[in-house]
């Protein structure tokens, strides 16, 4: 029951963490991953096959979602680094 308790815990909140913005997204999915993603993590994911799919939907979205995010920050970076260049 334990395991159980401690799936449903991590998808309720993976599934708050997707209602949030993106910067409070994407520091919440860190920490998200710092708490539950451990070596053992798939063996003590204990979910019903409905969860499973809600889970494994949230996880891959929020997966693209960092994808895209990274890149925006990227962006952001070099784009900074232009005007300090044009600045100088």
């Amino acid at each position: 029951m334990e395991r159980r308790n401690w799936s449903l815990e991590a998808l309720k909140k993976l599934n708050y963490i997707d209602s949030l913005e993106a910067y409070d997204k994407a520091y919440s999915l860190q920490l998200w991953a710092e708490e539950y993603m451990n070596d053992n993590f798939l063996s003590n994911l204990d979910l019903e096959n409905k969860e499973l799919k809600s889970f494994s939907e949230l996880f891959y979205k929020n997966i693209e979602f960092l994808k895209i995010h990274k890149q925006s920050i990227y962006n952001e970076i070099n784009q900074n680094k232009n005007i300090k260049k044009f600045l100088q």
